[in-house]
């Protein structure tokens, strides 16, 4: 579907807007790129410069042109501040790297003091129950005493009352003898 009127004229405007390239944008919060200055469309929109095309001069020597060359930086010292750059970078990385394995080394230190005290306490709690059931044993005969004795007040306390009961039986009986 093909579009018309106003949405073509949209759609053509959109696809001349010159695409924003990567060294344009910059971090520190400007819209315009390091050394070109940038135009503003009418819309509101920034639009970066042209790129500088060579200037040609004539000269009066018989019309010979000449070209402003792009001063290309040394490769040397670009290499040299890479390497320093990445030397800082990895040194920044194992530091972080020797600092994570000096936590973890303290981590396990403290862990493994941790488990001592659990294990001192484990055998002071061992050496107790083992004190405590012996001394249960040692006190098993006088409990077996003490339970024997129980039912024996028991027996007694059911005779006790089946004795009552007899002598109430008895007194009814006396007293029913004696009004006659």
């Amino acid at each position: 579907m093909a579009a018309t009127g106003e949405e073509a004229a949209a759609m053509d405007s959109i696809s001349r807007v010159p695409p924003v390239h990567p060294t344009v944008l910059s971090l520190g919060g400007s819209s315009e790129p390091r050394g070109e200055p940038s135009e503003t469309a009418a819309d509101g929109q920034v639009v970066p410069a042209a790129p500088k095309k060579p200037t040609t001069t004539s000269s009066s020597d018989g019309g010979v042109e000449t070209a402003e060359e792009a001063v290309e930086p040394d490769i040397n010292e670009l290499c040299t501040d890479m390497f320093d750059k990445m030397a800082v970078f990895l040194q920044g990385e194992l530091t972080g790297t020797c600092e994570d394995y000096r936590l973890l080394e303290n981590m396990n230190k403290l862990t493994s003091l941790k488990y001592m005290e659990m294990k001192d306490i484990s055998i002071n709690i061992s050496r107790n129950l083992q004190d405590l059931n012996l001394k249960y044993a040692s006190l098993q005969p006088y409990l077996d005493q003490i339970n024997q004795i129980e039912e024996q007040v028991s027996s007694l306390e059911q005779a006790a009352y089946k004795l009552d009961t007899y002598s109430k039986k008895l007194e009814a009986k006396f007293k029913k003898l004696e009004k006659r």
